[in-house]
């Protein structure tokens, strides 16, 4: 069995040809995907601005294959938001992708102050 690592991915993209009933809908949850709703989950928790309707982000957690890497991770991410637009009816496009393997990530820990 290959080793697993687990993966913070932040996807991002542009709304585009949002319906006027889409729209309204993202207008009216804004306040429900601000700053303060920005968290990794496997299902992905979607951030955006209501002025202007502009871009978004989604921030996922993906465990896959480390021998996969990154790439993998970014497409299993970009896959998961595309199907959850799509499913909630709002266009966009422009997806790109950010990752960090938190199985390799340095961790610099300051050292305690000496009194």
């Amino acid at each position: 069995m290959s080793e697993q690592h687990t993966y913070r991915v932040i996807v991002r993209g542009t709304w585009d040809g949002l319906t006027e009933e889409s729209r309204a809908r993202l207008l009216a949850e804004a306040a429900e995907h601000g700053m303060t709703s920005m968290r990794f989950t496997e299902e992905g928790s979607l951030s955006y601005e209501p002025s202007p309707l502009k871009h978004f982000s989604m921030r996922y957690v993906v465990v896959s294959d480390a021998a996969d890497g990154e790439e993998m991770a970014a497409a299993i991410a970009e896959d998961r938001a595309e199907t959850a637009l799509r499913g909630l009816g709002h266009g966009f496009t422009g997806l790109r992708s950010t990752v960090t393997d938190l199985d390799t990530m340095k961790v610099n820990f300051k050292p305690a102050s000496r009194r």
